[in-house]
């Protein structure tokens, strides 16, 4: 990874692997993926054919019975393995739910 992205990052990620649903916007193009880590401010999505960079999407992401969803903007992608994303939009419901999630997983790296 290039470390000025690492440098970036703000939050902690989380090695968490949970099913993600990405639509782009405004076109609608819709992709099933899934999460390879998870932080409070976004999250890397593992995709055979991510989104171009600067692209706003929509993310969905499924863990036990609970949902979380927000807009994001796709920061940096990596040709055929996936994308980073940073949350933009999102509700304190949500936040509480991506919270909950993260302080269950524990493994912070």
């Amino acid at each position: 990874m290039d470390n000025a992205i690492a440098e970036r990052r703000n939050a902690p990620r989380y090695p968490l692997v949970l099913a993600a649903e990405v639509v782009e916007l405004p076109r609608g193009v819709k992709l099933s993926a899934r999460t390879s880590d998870l932080s409070r401010t976004g999250c890397y999505i593992d995709t055979l054919n991510p989104v171009p960079q600067g692209s706003q999407v929509r993310v969905r992401i499924t863990h036990r019975q609970d949902i979380f969803e927000a807009v994001a903007l796709v920061v940096y992608v990596s040709a055929r393995l996936g994308m980073g994303v940073y949350f933009t939009q999102i509700t304190a419901q949500q936040q509480a739910t991506l919270d909950k999630w993260l302080n269950e997983s524990g493994e912070e790296y």
